[in-house]
């Protein structure tokens, strides 16, 4: 009897057609292991997929990461001079404003007016990395923390930064009157000017001479306070977010019934890991608007910056405040500006954002398609060492065999 009775009946597939009998009489191999064999290419192709997600993953995190420090750098000056201006009439809370007057500026000074001071931030964030390698190297103060930490390496790990913000605050100043200064109304600074700009500001320990400057002693409270608050907010959000994707994840698959043993493997755990990170990022970004507003006036009072004019984009306005501290200048914003005074330009935020995902988004696609087409399992006849894919034809649908 060639198969068992009834086998047919509950829709048991055949294995071993006449393609799959021609496959093995050609290369020797015992029908019972024909699972095996199938199993064993099953787990490879499982395995060379998870190295294929890996590698999408990794370029995804680098084009992410060039997007937010160069992409999206023009969002960037378009908010930090909306920020600054007191006086607007236009406060750009939603992108669609901002249209025109992007056009206007690339119409009066090029397209490259938004690029400005981008140096200056690339140094100031390598300079950033590089002062806390160095407080951790000569302290014993921990560069990193996780949620298995004691309370010491917290508070250690928090005076790290603080120290941090504090050496950084005077090339932030300095960093930041480059980005906002218009091309055509300032002279166009040099590659390393930030650093004699920020020595300037600290030496100038107690006041600059430029009037309403405030003094760096003055900056360097909002300005550490600001930045540990948000450092921290984005560690809790970025934790929150991390652990309630793996729940998902793990649901997900319990309600499939295919709940792997190893939860997650490498390339969902990488995915996790950038999503949380991204969402930490804008949630912090949002939440903390209002306090970078207040902040960015005080670090560019009495630098006697001239800023383009966001409201029309075809004109010049310097920047003339005489705020006594945070709390001055948030007094007299709500009083002058109202509400949507602390957040104007939130409309570049959004745009900044919706590049940078849409970006992410792009290239994942792309690297996707490119890896699938670079991989696909080819189809090859006759004999050959290793084993040929042969087809095996059941109820309609097509196999393959190694």
């Amino acid at each position: 009897m060639s198969r068992m009775a009834g086998l047919d009946d509950y829709g048991v597939p055949n294995l071993y057609n006449v393609n799959t009998q021609a496959y093995l009489d050609a290369n020797s191999v015992d029908p019972s292991s024909a699972q095996l064999i199938n199993l064993t290419h099953a787990v490879k192709l499982s395995d060379e997929d998870a190295i294929l997600k890996k590698y999408v993953g990794t370029g995804v995190q680098v084009v992410s990461l060039i997007a937010e420090n160069l992409l999206c750098h023009p969002f960037v000056v378009l908010r930090r001079q909306c920020q600054v201006h007191y006086n607007s009439k236009r406060t750009h809370i939603i992108p669609v404003t901002l249209i025109p007057v992007l056009c206007h500026l690339h119409q009066h000074q090029g397209i490259t007016t938004l690029w400005k001071g981008l140096g200056s931030t690339l140094l100031i964030r390598g300079m950033s990395l590089g002062v806390e390698d160095l407080i951790s190297k000569i302290t014993p103060w921990p560069k990193e923390i996780t949620w298995y930490s004691t309370v010491k390496q917290f508070l250690q790990h928090a005076l790290l930064k603080c120290v941090s913000f504090a050496l950084i605050t005077p090339f932030y100043s300095a960093s930041l009157v480059e980005t906002v200064q218009s091309d055509i109304a300032s002279e166009k600074p040099g590659i390393l000017d930030v650093f004699r700009e920020g020595f300037m500001r600290l030496l100038n320990w107690g006041g600059g001479p430029k009037g309403r400057m405030l003094p760096i002693w003055a900056l360097v409270l909002p300005t550490v306070t600001l930045g540990i608050a948000r450092y921290f907010f984005s560690l809790v959000v970025e934790g929150s977010t991390s652990r309630l994707m793996h729940v998902r994840y793990r649901r997900r698959h319990e309600l499939t019934g295919a709940l792997p043993r190893n939860l997650p493997n490498t390339s969902t755990l990488q995915e996790i890991e950038f999503n949380a990170s991204l969402v930490a990022l804008i949630a912090s970004d949002i939440v903390f608007y209002p306090f970078e507003t207040i902040l960015h006036r005080l670090h560019l009072q009495g630098t006697r910056t001239i800023v383009d004019n966001l409201d029309t984009g075809r004109s010049v306005l310097p920047i003339l405040t005489n705020y006594r501290g945070p709390v001055d200048c948030y007094d007299s914003c709500l009083k002058n500006e109202g509400v949507f005074g602390l957040y104007k330009g939130f409309g570049a935020l959004i745009l900044q954002y919706a590049a940078h995902i849409a970006v992410i988004r792009i290239t994942k696609f792309v690297l996707t398609e490119i890896t699938f087409l670079l991989h696909k399992p080819r189809r090859v006849t006759g004999n050959s060492s290793p084993p040929v894919i042969a087809n095996m034809t059941t109820h309609g649908q097509t196999y393959l065999l190694p």
